[in-house]
């Protein structure tokens, strides 16, 4: 897939529709573009358009750069300390400039992009002549679920928004949204993208949207609305149903290193490369590397703009595995003071630079290989993995009062870390729905910190709903001490896209 993109990835803002032109001397054709007219004409064409779209990965506003700040640092999971104020500001719910550009417009632009592009492949397919009409369907179907996968993290991150399916124009002013509407597309595209995606790829193709990529997808739009039946439905797929034999838990540090990509446990992965170690942009051959490490390493190995709750420390070394041992996960997930005393971790000549009670996120480092970070990590971001699946399951089955068969998808992977089974670890749960809610927070924050799923979970959870409900989360990050109930669980639109579409004045996000 990485290949893929590097050799074929096409600028599709060079397809935008063109007027006519005379003879005027000013106004000659550009011999090095193509107009909408001249492009989407072959299959070749389609397979272009569909790579640009995951090209939008690679951009910093979304999975390159700073969707992390607002997935990451914004929960309890994370916080700020850079000394660029502004950008910290927008960690701890400080939002002055709703212009901001790395804290928000950067990210919002993005996400359009990348769903103009969609909007582009879906509208000018269908009119292509395909030898096989399964692999028409297939490029339709990707485009859905990438449409639906940024629809998905626009609910969650500013939810009231414009719901685009066609191509747009500069001149279009697009109404505005609910995040009512903005779920009932994210369900239509997953559901059709579902149906038609494949259940694996082989070869240079791994790494694409599968049809188990759509159904996990589509189980957390509905746990998000709170849709436990439906959740469960399609998360069946690839937990007891037709899909259960492509996944399976392994190596748990294997999800966050460079080596085994792609493997059993990876849902859905965003595929990184250090191929071009160049600037960023869109044309063929600019980075395609992840900036996360970067920007979260610690002092002295990388920019270090965001880090770590300590809690996240304590919490892990509560429990100890079977054996007597801390918690295996540990030193994959976090850096600590005493990482190197607890696990025996060599520091490969690093100079540390922290605090005694700090922690920063270790996940997606290459630690394991260097001693400093850059622009160009190769490290695939594993967006959706298997474990995450088992924990969603174990929720939704909770939530539909079947705590009692819930225990196994739990116990599956506190297995894999060498844990007690959760019955005998915390018998006083028994099947109380409410107790086996609260211990699930505390299983999740374990098994997936710092993979951007934590600002979903505590607006699933209605942790962010009440003021004695945030109180709670503010005990573990102070940043939510400036949290404002009905306000802050949405970030505001940026300003320039009110000013600029007049079918958006008066609708800027509740509180703001």
């Amino acid at each position: 897939m990485k290949n893929i993109i590097i050799r074929s990835m096409v600028v599709l803002a060079l397809c935008m529709v063109a007027t006519s032109c005379g003879k005027d001397l000013l106004d000659q054709k550009n011999p090095n573009s193509l107009g909408a007219g001249e492009f989407w004409k072959t299959e070749s064409d389609a397979q272009k358009g569909v790579n640009a779209i995951y090209h939008m990965f690679y951009q910093n506003g979304g999975f390159n750069r700073w969707i992390y700040f607002r997935l990451d640092l914004t929960s309890d999971e994370g916080f700020s300390n850079s000394p660029w104020i502004e950008l910290a500001d927008w960690t701890r719910f400080n939002y002055i400039n709703y212009n901001f550009w790395e804290g928000s417009v950067n990210t919002f632009r993005d996400i359009y992009k990348a769903i103009f592009r969609c909007n582009q492949v879906l509208a000018n397919v269908p009119n292509i002549e395909f030898t096989d009409a399964k692999k028409k369907d297939a490029l339709l179907a990707e485009a859905k679920f990438l449409r639906a996968f940024y629809y998905y993290y626009v609910a969650i991150l500013y939810e009231n928004v414009p719901v685009v399916t066609t191509p747009q124009s500069p001149a279009d002013a697009p109404k505005a949204g609910t995040l009512a509407d903005v779920w009932a597309q994210v369900e239509k595209d997953l559901t059709e993208a579902g149906a038609a995606l494949p259940e694996q790829y082989t070869g240079d193709n791994i790494g694409r949207a599968t049809k188990g990529a759509a159904m996990a997808l589509l189980g957390k739009t509905y746990m998000q609305q709170k849709k436990w039946p439906e959740a469960k439905t399609a998360l069946d797929y690839l937990v007891t149903g037709a899909g259960k034999n492509y996944y399976d838990l392994v190596a748990f540090v294997d999800n966050f290193r460079a080596n085994n990509e792609n493997n059993k446990e990876s849902v859905f992965e965003i595929q990184f490369s250090d191929a071009n170690k160049t600037g960023e942009g869109d044309g063929p051959s600019s980075n395609m590397g992840c900036n996360r490490a970067q920007f979260f390493a610690p002092r002295s190995i990388g920019w270090s703009d965001g880090q770590a709750r300590y809690w996240m420390v304590d919490e892990f070394k509560k429990e100890r595995t079977i054996d007597n041992k801390l918690d295996p996960r540990l030193q994959y997930t976090l850096f600590y003071p005493a990482l190197e005393a607890d696990f025996g971790n060599k520091t490969y000549g690093r100079s540390w630079e922290w605090g005694a009670n700090e922690a920063w996120f270790k996940k997606y480092s290459r630690d394991y290989y260097r001693n400093n970070e850059d622009y160009f990590s190769e490290v695939n971001v594993r967006n959706i993995r298997f474990a995450d699946v088992l924990l969603m399951y174990a929720e939704v089955l909770n939530e539909l009062g079947q705590t009692a068969d819930a225990y196994q998808y739990v116990n599956r992977v506190r297995t894999r870390s060498n844990m007690a089974n959760l019955a005998v670890a915390y018998p006083a749960i028994g099947i109380d729905k409410t107790l086996f809610r609260e211990r699930l927070k505390v299983e999740r924050a374990l098994e997936l910190c710092g993979e951007s799923v934590r600002w979903a979970d505590l607006k699933r959870w209605g942790d962010l709903d009440t003021q004695a409900a945030v109180d709670k989360v503010a005990a573990r990050d102070p940043d939510f001490k400036n949290f404002k109930v009905g306000k802050n669980i949405r970030l505001p639109i940026p300003l320039s896209e009110i000013q600029n579409n007049p079918n958006l004045t008066g609708h800027q996000n509740a509180g703001y």
